[in-house]
């Protein structure tokens, strides 16, 4: 193994390490509209935080991770921006937790030296994305949604957006076709990764080791 990847997977750990361990379990929240930020920061993981040597000029990569906590809080920020009823507001967050339980979504946006190669549904892009576990299990998206022409909304909520950046929509499903989960139960981390000829780029995000229970509250 060269002394680069052995740096960069320090790299990786430290980072992960360093930061509060975060929780796929479906945890009733009591969040505000204005805890929206704070959620927000906590899942998204952006390139430059794992940065070793040229990855930087590889690919610029921001990505959110939509779990349990991040689509409670966007539900409750986003219901009191359009002044939603109560109901409203449970109505769209029963959706979108039991769309949880079947995928791990994520909000990903990209820049690259040539802007082309940046989109990953081109057939100019060599770029393979994969949702890797601490256990090494490595899953392919059943989604990947490229967003030509982000909303207002969208940029309101992903301040990650830019012109020089393609926006995409990816989805892992939660258990894989044997019936095993994707992010194994006892996992204290996972990876966003997007590997190719130029280069690999880890996104991680460090986890408590307790996976879901698949049980949706929203009462």
């Amino acid at each position: 193994m060269s002394w680069a990847i052995l740096a960069l997977a320090g790299a990786l750990a430290l980072a992960a390490c360093g930061s509060p361990r975060l929780s796929l379990r479906p945890t009733e929240h009591t969040f505000t509209a204005g805890d929206y930020g704070s959620v927000l920061g906590r899942w998204t993981r952006t390139a430059d935080d794992f940065d070793f040597g040229h990855l930087n000029e590889v690919l610029h990569v921001t990505a959110t991770f939509e779990s349990y906590e991040m689509r409670w809080a966007y539900v409750v920020r986003y219901a009191a921006d359009h002044s939603m009823t109560t109901e409203e507001r449970e109505r769209l967050l029963e959706r979108t937790l039991t769309d949880a339980q079947a995928r791990h979504r994520f909000f990903v946006t990209i820049g690259a030296p040539i802007f082309r190669e940046g989109d990953l549904t081109s057939e100019q892009s060599d770029w393979r994305v994969l949702l890797v576990d601490a256990n090494g299990h490595q899953t392919e998206p059943v989604e990947l949604l490229r967003i030509v022409r982000p909303s207002h909304d969208m940029r309101a909520y992903f301040p990650s957006i830019h012109r020089q950046r393609h926006v995409f929509r990816i989805a892992f499903p939660v258990v894989d076709e044997d019936g095993a989960p994707t992010i194994a139960p006892d996992s204290q981390r996972v990876v966003l990764r997007f590997a190719g000829a130029a280069g690999t780029v880890n996104l991680a995000w460090g986890l408590d080791g307790v996976g879901p229970d698949l049980t949706v509250h929203t009462h």
